[in-house]
């Protein structure tokens, strides 16, 4: 199970942090993907990590902005995101894979879902 936190308003430049808790697993030998779906768009990767592997991945999109890190000791991962802007307004989600390596994007190599939050970046 894949419980996330975080998200909320925010005005464009600012910041926010979303987490993605695991239970019944351990993340580390996991990929875990932040994906995110717009209203009236599909659902889209935004960044992945394979921490066993040495992967870490980012869209172009959110390069040098968007920070995915895994804190080991407390089972989670947390997705750190600075100067947002508008379009980054939607619904985002975390997933686990077992068998992905953060080579692409393909929902449906996930195992696992967080509920989903929803970030709005508007002034």
């Amino acid at each position: 199970q894949l419980v996330q936190s975080g998200g909320g308003l925010v005005q464009p430049g600012g910041s926010l942090t979303l987490s993605c808790a695991a239970s019944g697993f351990t993340l580390d030998t996991y990929a875990i993907g932040w994906f995110r779906q717009a209203p009236g768009k599909e659902r889209e990767g935004v960044s992945c990590i394979r921490k066993g592997f040495g992967r870490i991945d980012y869209v172009d999109s959110v390069k040098g902005r968007f920070t995915i890190s895994v804190d080991n000791a407390k089972n989670t991962v947390s997705l750190q995101m600075n100067s947002l802007k508008p379009e980054d307004t939607a619904i985002y989600y975390c997933a686990a894979g077992l068998l992905v390596f953060c080579l692409d994007y393909e929902p449906r190599d996930y195992d696992y879902w967080g509920q989903g939050t929803q970030v709005t970046v508007s002034s």
